[in-house]
């Protein structure tokens, strides 16, 4: 029988690429990484791994197996969440993970509804970008997590996540009152400064394309992550920024918003089977009760 802990190194040294990278994220060393898959490959029967220069790749079997893997730990978030459901009321620790424009707008609201109707879940919160999101569920530091996209950087669904949208938002660029605002807002924001986010954030990575997809790169003149932030620096005539519906609701006086066409689209997401999980079922109703609240 194939060991369920082996199976989870193998599966994330096919996500992560080295034997180094799979001993950091377990919190062992690299020789007893390699130590554990080579048990599993006798175990196997047949080579999982090969050198390939100075690391390791997968075999055709083995890449074969991780896939099989995926399908095994699904079924055992499934089991647990069906042993969690025969359990009278709701226990233990849910670790939920939000970009921070979620933690300050619709998940106090979702908090207080947990807590109020399931006092003994013990609520944790972690405040992520959502790029790092899917790695946090899998590794299990989270169990319910907010994730976003755009239609300009749409990502590539997460083979060990599952999901449900939440919300589809406008996107708008947040101009100084006095700004020009022509029929193409971004084209008419081509010589002016902007407010972006951090290099290798997805807010980053939309502001480039919403502007390269306008004929130009952005000139970014500020770096902030926090929406609120971005409509200060706005506010005092220091630049343009993107920013989502929520990170719009109250914009302070100077602040113009021109909608634009693009979207931002949030879901919950949590790992592949755990979604009949009850205490991952109550995080989605309260996540979305709290959202149309918000919203309305």
């Amino acid at each position: 029988m194939l060991d369920v802990r082996r199976l989870r190194l193998l599966r994330d040294l096919a996500r992560l690429g080295t034997i180094a990278a799979v001993a950091e994220a377990h919190t062992y060393s690299p020789s007893a990484v390699s130590q554990q898959l080579a048990v599993l490959q006798r175990e196997a029967g047949v080579p999982l791994t090969e050198r390939t220069g100075r690391g390791v790749t997968l075999t055709p079997a083995g890449a074969a197996l991780v896939r099989h893997t995926e399908t095994v730990l699904a079924a055992l978030e499934a089991a647990a969440a069906t042993l969690a459901a025969a359990r009278t009321g709701l226990h233990g620790t849910v670790r939920i993970g939000a970009f921070p424009t979620a933690v300050r707008t619709v998940l106090p609201a979702a908090l207080v509804a947990l807590a109020r109707d399931h006092p003994a879940l013990d609520l944790m919160v972690t405040e992520l970008d959502p790029v790092a999101m899917p790695d946090a569920l899998r590794e299990r530091r989270l169990d319910v997590a907010l994730l976003h996209d755009y239609d300009l950087a749409p990502v590539v669904p997460d083979p060990t996540v599952d999901s449900l949208p939440l919300l589809d938002e406008t996107v708008y660029l947040a101009v100084p009152a006095d700004f020009p605002v022509a029929a193409d807002p971004v084209h008419a924001a081509r010589d002016a400064d902007w407010i972006v986010g951090t290099p290798g954030t997805l807010c980053h990575t939309v502001a480039v394309r919403i502007c390269q997809a306008a004929g130009y790169p952005p000139r970014a003149r500020h770096h902030a992550d926090d929406f609120t932030a971005v409509l200060a620096l706005v506010a005092a005539g220091l630049g343009v920024a993107l920013v989502p519906q929520l990170g719009a609701v109250q914009p302070p006086p100077g602040v113009r918003l021109v909608p634009l066409a693009s979207r931002r689209r949030t879901r919950i997401a949590y790992r592949r089977g755990s979604g009949d999980h009850p205490a991952v079922a109550a995080c989605v109703t309260a996540i979305r009760t709290a959202t149309t609240e918000f919203l309305d």
